[in-house]
């Protein structure tokens, strides 16, 4: 296997932002809103993880899922 010279070498950047969305229906609901907002704003998003889920609850019934997600983007120049 060759070597690629230095110049070839094509090398990103990502950075990792935390952001929380929450919706009335699931769980995965709040994920897919979380990801299509934060896409308006932030550019070449390559992944995520959720980092926590928690429910609010008013007179015992869930009204709202909430995620905690660790967005990953590709910078630009």
């Amino acid at each position: 296997m060759q070597r690629q010279a230095a110049a070839e070498r094509i090398m990103s950047v990502a950075k990792v932002i935390e952001i929380t969305a929450g919706s009335p229906t699931s769980f995965d609901d709040a994920v897919r809103e979380g990801i299509e907002r934060a896409s308006k704003t932030v550019s070449n998003i390559q992944g995520a993880w959720i980092k926590e889920q928690t429910l609010d609850i008013e007179n015992g019934k869930i009204v709202e899922y909430r995620v905690t997600m660790k967005v990953t983007f590709v910078l630009t120049d």
